[in-house]
């Protein structure tokens, strides 16, 4: 059998591999071919008339020097197409259109082949395999965008997301820089200014404002494929929480409680995390988006506030507890933890289809005042002693309570009125930092408790409730062995 040259090898493997199911490895349980091309025929039903959405890919970010971050889809791209590469776009039509010969109402734009690139990085799609893969008849790669036959001044409206300016212009032919320059040149986007901000709606068809308004409504209400993978992404999340309740003790640091967190997402197959961890001991549970988790020792008689959430294929968990390190609340913890465990009962009673976010919020938040003046932490409920003046927020309860999750964290959804089969949490909590205007004895005591639920027509459902919730429940979890304290490693000292 005559030899093939290197280069020739590489892109015949590269072209069987395509050709023969580059996606057998896969898990089963990600979204379905159909899902998406159901996602994409709500939009289309939603768009307006004589309209074209047009959807781009993340870019890739560069971590270090030639060393990129690991690479994550775009959730409105990964949503209506299923597609986990880079450099592409996804153009839809409100009616069908004539392409190069073809009747279409739908295109896909991926990464072209590279048989070397490929071998350091991994096999891409290409044409075929969005055909195949993805279930799109019309595909092309990104070197044919260019020259594509598509007029954008005939359509009343061209639906797409405005750009940052913040994409890197590789060396690779037809990146994504290149595609948004592209894309820029047919319809005629005005240089260096936004038409969100600058352009009055009549002088030209260019819409940066009505997608993301459709993708809410669809991306806020969760289909039946969607609730099982969030429902396994809650579950992995709060199985860690069980586990870390089990294995924590003082002298470890937060990022060792981290870690452990992110093993279990891990050994339960979750990709990634959905946000960067937060796990702050002490005064640092005060500060509410705290991801440094760099305190080397975390000391006997803290608290630790733990919001971490796994991310399964594509959709994030977000889930929040604050446990005593040493296994037991002190009188004072205990009182603020159970303070705001009470807050969220009376958030779960509302949470219904037809309620709105905002009575969620007042009923956790009138559970937290009122039990802060009973406390005297609060003088009063005026105005001046309730709101922290640098801040203009609540000076211990500083945030809202409820949020969307799916795709991102803060998923897509109007925040109004709650619709069967959204998925939400509700969040209170209680920060003292140290200095606060009350009794010393309140310092430094944070305390979070998230959950994730699904809004039915005639209440909730607990999606994460395999995480203790109750006090006395956290300290009875606390006091069983866990398989982590069976880790014993060597010391970096050089001592066995």
């Amino acid at each position: 059998m005559k030899t093939l040259p290197l280069f020739g090898s590489l892109l015949f493997l590269l072209s069987t591999a395509s050709l023969f199911g580059q996606n057998a490895n896969l898990p089963d349980d990600l979204l379905s071919e159909d899902f998406h091309a159901e996602r994409r025929e709500a939009l289309r039903a939603k768009m307006p008339n004589n309209s074209v959405a047009v959807i781009f890919s993340n870019p890739v970010r560069n971590r270090a020097n030639d060393v990129n971050y690991v690479y994550h889809q775009d959730p409105n791209f990964y949503y209506l197409t299923g597609h986990r590469e880079p450099h592409s776009v996804l153009l839809l039509f409100k009616e069908k259109q004539r392409i190069e010969g073809k009747q279409t109402d739908e295109l896909i734009v991926v990464r072209q082949h590279n048989a070397l690139k490929e071998l350091y990085d991994g096999a891409r799609l290409g044409k075929k395999g969005a055909q195949t893969d993805l279930g799109f008849s019309v595909a092309y790669e990104g070197p044919s965008f260019a020259d594509l036959p598509i007029d954008f001044s005939k359509f009343d409206q061209v639906l797409f997301y405005d750009f940052q300016n913040d994409v890197r212009d590789t060396k690779e032919k037809a990146d994504l820089y290149d595609l948004i320059a592209t894309f820029k040149q047919k319809v005629g986007y005005p240089e260096n200014s936004s038409p969100t901000l600058q352009l009055e709606p009549q002088q030209n068809n260019l819409d940066t404002k009505t997608l993301d308004s459709l993708m809410q409504e669809l991306r806020g209400i969760k289909t039946a494929e969607e609730l099982d993978l969030l429902r396994k992404a809650v579950k992995i999340s709060a199985l860690g929480q069980k586990e870390v309740m089990k294995a924590i003790r003082p002298g470890m640091s937060e990022l060792e409680v981290q870690g452990m967190h992110e093993f279990i997402y891990k050994k339960y197959k979750a990709e990634y995390e959905g946000y960067p961890s937060i796990v702050g001991a002490g005064h640092n549970g005060c500060v509410l988006h705290y991801i440094e988790n760099y305190k080397p020792e975390i000391e006997d008689g803290e608290l630790i506030l733990m919001d971490l959430g796994a991310e399964y294929h594509g959709y994030t968990a977000d889930v929040t507890r604050t446990i005593p390190v040493n296994g037991k609340f002190t009188k004072e913890q205990k009182i603020i933890y159970d303070l705001v465990y009470q807050a969220q009962e009376a958030g779960m009673k509302v949470c219904r289809d037809g309620a709105t976010f905002k009575e969620i919020y007042n009923a956790t938040a009138e559970v937290v005042n009122q039990g802060l003046l009973e406390l005297g932490i609060f003088k009063s409920l005026e105005k001046e002693d309730m709101i922290n003046p640098a801040t203009g927020r609540n000076r211990y309860y500083p945030h809202g309570c409820c949020h969307h999750i799916g795709l991102d964290v803060h998923d897509k959804g109007h925040y109004d009125t709650l619709r069967a089969n959204m998925v939400i949490t509700i969040e209170p909590g209680i920060y003292i930092p140290e200095g606060s205007p009350c009794d010393p004895k309140w310092w430094d005591i944070p305390v979070r408790i998230e959950d994730d639920f699904l809004v039915t027509e005639d209440g909730y459902e607990l999606l994460s409730d395999a995480a203790p919730r109750k006090s006395e429940e956290v300290e009875k979890v606390m006091k069983q062995p866990s398989f982590f304290n069976e880790v014993d490693l060597p010391t970096l000292g050089g001592e066995e």
